[in-house]
């Protein structure tokens, strides 16, 4: 095994030195392309992500700085190392289950947040369902890797608006059940960050359609409102910010609109006090005051 670790920091130390170059010498067009070439052929890639758990962390570092100056690689007007990624899937999918180790899942979620800059490598990650392995990472007891995957869960969400809306609309059911686990989650910082993220993405056009789903049906607003009436400022805070979609939306669902004349009285009452302190906050004031009055407006 010393003698493997010591073969591959050569092999990668040489990689990198031809890709990257150094303060001497600049990167040769040729030889950068003949053994990037030899590189998707070999599926050396492949290779070393699937056994990385057995790779020093030495050699990660210089497996990261190789895989890195191929990823961002362009041949005219091209990006091979994309093609050959879209083609091998299996290096994204290893990359995602490298949250399952927790020896290299810091060292895959940062490889892969740099993967999903580019929208067929994101796509890889939604059409193979690797998407919902997510909802199980951001729970995991080490707060560290946690933390790390909701960033990755994050950045999956809201970088390539476009593939990610159809995803969310064609498995809205399924999505959706698992995300509002994570609205109930014991985990307070949890709850905290998924609500944000959630008034993040309806706040934005492209996820229009997936909001108005989603403020449509009564178990949401109910889940929602419970998180209004938190103990936690914050997580009252972060819930307010999607409450006020189910408030704005013009064209309430009758089962939506039931809870909110059933609780219309109590709801102006607790959105009058709420969260008063926050005086130097003159948007959240004006908001508060605008759902105040449409509530107050609703009739059956």
């Amino acid at each position: 095994m010393e003698k493997a670790q010591q073969d591959l920091k050569e092999n990668l130390v040489m990689m990198k030195s031809i890709l990257c170059g150094s303060e001497q010498h600049q990167p040769q067009p040729e030889l950068v392309a003949q053994i990037s070439e030899r590189t998707y052929r070999s599926d050396v890639m492949v290779d070393i992500v699937v056994n990385l758990s057995l790779v020093n962390l030495e050699g990660r570092n210089d497996f990261a700085q190789v895989f890195l100056a191929l990823l961002k690689r362009e041949a005219k007007g091209r990006l091979p190392t994309i093609e050959y990624l879209t083609t091998t899937e299996n290096i994204i999918v290893s990359l995602v289950e490298g949250y399952e180790s927790p020896d290299i899942a810091l060292f895959c979620g940062k490889l892969l947040r740099e993967c999903i800059q580019y929208e067929p490598l994101a796509n890889i990650i939604f059409e193979d369902n690797q998407f919902f392995k997510f909802f199980e990472y951001v729970e995991m007891s080490n707060s560290e890797i946690a933390s790390d995957a909701f960033a990755t869960f994050k950045d999956l969400l809201t970088r390539h608006r476009t593939v990610c809306s159809e995803f969310l609309s064609d498995n809205f059911d399924r999505v959706f059940q698992a995300y509002n686990r994570l609205l109930e989650s014991e985990n307070c910082l949890l709850r905290c960050q998924s609500l944000k993220l959630l008034a993040e993405l309806f706040g934005q056009q492209a996820y229009i359609t997936v909001m108005m789903s989603y403020v449509g049906k009564p178990e949401n607003l109910q889940l929602i409102m419970n998180n209004l009436r938190a103990e936690n400022l914050s997580l009252q805070f972060e819930a307010f910010n999607v409450f006020k979609f189910f408030v704005g939306n013009p064209n309430k669902t009758k089962p939506v609109l039931d809870i909110f004349l059933k609780n219309q009285e109590n709801l102006v009452d607790f959105l009058s006090t709420f969260q008063n302190d926050r005086s130097d906050d003159e948007q959240f004031h004006y908001e508060k005051i605008f759902l105040i009055e449409q509530i107050k407006e609703l009739s059956g």
